[in-house]
């Protein structure tokens, strides 16, 4: 085995209760442990950026869903990159870089077979969390197959300053979309969408009725809705759907911290008259899509066709804060967490 000299102490952060509704300081924990040694066809990765989400929040909770909860009192897990410090597995030396799926921790015991090498010289490390990762994925396949985008396509995208939802924008403008409208939860994230990501219209979902705000940026109707966000944008978006209208539903951000049960959509048999499609997606069911989305979606970032945002919080500390953010929506683009 090799390795490089390493620091006594690992911090990690423990999930110590089930968060009801809005998840509060003390429902975690950022506890010290020793670094731990890889195992046969195992590394040690020390982190060097680690990725906060939306989904997490469910994973908090106890609710059978997609994947299985965080344990109670054990290390959450969530995307990460980082340098390996130690190697134990064929085909892995010290000082590669791997993209891998245990955050939320400053170094990490991993199985070679679980983790993707990445190339920082090709792109900055962080990108692979977000443009060019989990993130990016979800937006190209979210779009490309779930939602059925074809040239011509008029499109919605709630959430849309965030790390998924301006991918999906510009993602839709570079394949031929006829008029992309985005909403974000602030005048200045409006601004960025028109001004700096190339949507045609935006609105503050905050500034009055989605429903009103929408028919007002899409007077012709929207034919893919792409929904981060549920709740009165899902129903928005049904009420200007055109003929043949699709509505991939990728997250419902609005109702994650809910603890009653959430009314769905008042006009669903709007369908009926639209043929209209909801279909929901995972990003997992999808990374047949890999080659293909690395291939064209770099090669779009390496000539700045599609422009990314990422907000940076500082140091392993500040993680609990970070993911709160999220929830918030105080991120612009994606949120990543530097240790």
């Amino acid at each position: 085995m090799t390795e490089t000299q390493l620091p006594a102490v690992n911090r990690e952060w423990h999930l110590v209760s089930r968060p009801v509704g809005w998840p509060k300081t003390e429902d975690f924990a950022l506890v010290e442990a020793e670094v731990p040694q890889p195992g046969e066809g195992q590394v040690l990765v020390r982190n060097a950026y680690v990725s906060v989400d939306p989904y997490m929040r469910g994973r908090m909770s106890a609710a059978k869903s997609y994947v299985a909860p965080y344990d109670l009192g054990k290390v959450m897990q969530g995307g990460a990159v980082g340098e390996v410090v130690a190697s134990n597995a064929e085909g892995i030396e010290v000082g590669d870089h791997l993209l891998h799926f245990l955050g939320w921790r400053e170094f990490a015991v991993v199985d070679a077979k679980q983790a993707v090498k990445v190339d920082p010289q090709a792109a900055p490390l962080s990108t692979y969390l977000g443009v060019l990762g989990m993130t990016g994925l979800t937006a190209y396949a979210g779009l490309l197959r779930t939602a059925s985008f074809k040239e011509g396509d008029s499109v919605f995208v709630s959430g849309a300053a965030g790390a998924v939802g301006s991918q999906v924008g510009q993602i839709a403008k570079l394949k031929g979309a006829s008029r992309v409208i985005g909403s974000a939860g602030s005048d200045e994230k409006v601004k960025l969408l028109v001004e700096e990501y190339g949507f045609d219209a935006a609105f503050n979902y905050k500034n009055g009725p989605v429903s009103e705000q929408l028919r007002a940026a899409a007077p012709d109707g929207v034919d893919v809705y792409f929904d981060n966000v549920g709740g009165d944008h899902l129903e928005a978006a049904i009420g200007s759907l055109n003929r043949d209208g699709r509505i991939a539903i990728c997250g419902a951000i609005s109702v994650y911290n809910s603890t009653e049960p959430v009314s769905g959509p008042k006009n669903l048999a709007r369908l009926i008259q639209t043929r209209g499609r909801i279909e929901g997606f995972l990003v997992g069911d999808h990374y047949d899509l890999q080659a293909q989305f690395v291939q064209e979606v770099g090669a779009w970032v390496r000539s700045g066709e599609l422009k990314y945002s990422e907000t940076v919080v500082e140091g392993i500390e500040n993680n609990l804060e970070a993911f709160f953010g999220v929830l918030r929506g105080d991120n612009v683009g994606k949120m990543i967490v530097k240790l």
